[in-house]
């Protein structure tokens, strides 16, 4: 059976730490380093996958002992873990995404806000991320949300077994510091990943904006006129 690589390098690690001294006068060596993952194994600590999967269970819980403060630390712990690009990227393979997304029509705006948060930071340059975002129609709900939009409360985002379909219908405008928080995301999205601007400019002019055509995903001058223009509208709502 092949040895855990953690393992492995704790044993690597343990036996240069029990080797012999240098000879009094010898050149230096350098003191080898147990990395973060290795000592994370010793010590019994959950990983970065783990720790995002549980931190995703306490976010949807519906559990009354869970309180938003509780929700909003682990939204807050989620989205410092996918400032990692490895940690991000695994937002797929833990099935995280569709939570997440569903979360932008949460009927708590803090967790709505929290939610756009973790979007924008786990597509910022990173194009497998961007792709999952543009596969699910998470671009077109930040779209409506930037514009002013409340997207439609969705059962799995914090509605119990209880609610009626009356009760997921979403309620006025979407909050200035949500919209503001969509708009960061959309940003970090449609920069160098043409398919995401693309999918933004259409639904744009879908909804009556005046978008040009063909916008260049790698023209950051062009990105930060359609950017600017919605975040200007964002902070005068």
């Amino acid at each position: 059976m092949a040895m855990d690589k953690n393992l492995n390098e704790l044993l690597k690690w343990s036996i240069e730490h029990t080797s012999p001294s240098q000879p009094s006068g010898g050149p230096p060596h350098a003191e080898p380093s147990l990395n973060v993952s290795a000592l994370a194994s010793l010590m019994g600590a959950p990983s970065d996958a783990e720790l995002m999967q549980a931190s995703m269970a306490a976010v949807t819980s519906s559990d009354p002992d869970v309180s938003l403060e509780s929700k909003l630390v682990a939204f807050d712990n989620l989205e410092q873990l996918v400032e990692s690009l490895d940690n991000a990227n695994l937002l797929a393979q833990l099935g995280l995404w569709t939570p997440l997304l569903d979360l932008l029509g949460h009927r708590e705006p803090d967790l709505r806000r929290m939610a756009a948060w973790c979007v924008g930071t786990a597509v910022q340059n990173n194009a497998p991320c961007q792709e999952r975002l543009v596969a699910l129609g998470g671009v077109e709900r930040l779209v409506r949300m930037a514009l002013g939009e409340r997207l439609p409360v969705e059962k799995r985002a914090g509605a119990d077994a209880e609610t009626t379909e009356e009760d997921v219908v979403a309620d006025g405008p979407e909050t200035k510091e949500v919209r503001r928080k969509a708009v960061y995301a959309l940003s970090s999205a449609v920069r160098n990943y043409q398919p995401a601007l693309d999918v933004a400019a259409k639904e744009l002019r879908k909804r009556g904006e005046d978008v040009r055509d063909e916008i260049d995903a790698a023209d950051m001058d062009a990105v930060d006129k359609l950017i600017n223009g919605l975040r200007q509208r964002a902070l005068s709502a």
